[in-house]
Order: C-alpha cells, then sequence, then structure tokens
C-alpha cells in the first residue's frame, strides 16, 4: 500500500512522490502487463530474465563497493 502525506496543502508534489513510488515497486509494469494475456511458458521465461538482470545489477553493485 502505498501512502503519502500532503504537506501545506502542496497537492503536486505529494502526487508526484506517489507516481514516483508506484514506479519504483512496480505498479505501472504489472497494470501493462495485465492489459494482454502472456502464455505460462512465455511468463516463465520473461521473470527469469528479470531475476537474472536484477542479480547482474546487484552483483555489479557489490563489486563496485568493494573496489
Amino acid at each position: 500500500m502505498v501512502s503519502v502525506v500532503v504537506v501545506n496543502g502542496n497537492v503536486d508534489q505529494a502526487l508526484r512522490n506517489v507516481k514516483k513510488k508506484m514506479q519504483k515497486e512496480g505498479v505501472f509494469r504489472e497494470m501493462k502487463l495485465g492489459r494482454h494475456y502472456e502464455k505460462p511458458s512465455v511468463k516463465k521465461k520473461r521473470k527469469q530474465e528479470e531475476s537474472e538482470r536484477r542479480m547482474r545489477k546487484l552483483k555489479k553493485k557489490m563489486d563496485d563497493e568493494s573496489c
């Protein structure tokens, strides 16, 4: 659940914060993927590739920090 506090009636800033949090959590990506049917085999392959991409990114980040 995404929640944002509106400070001094600044709704525009709060809306930007909500959009940023939703983007980070992947809500927009899930909505986009839900527009069309995805075969289970394709879904499994996509999730595996996403996982591998995240692991490479994390590994690279860890290698950069150790230097």
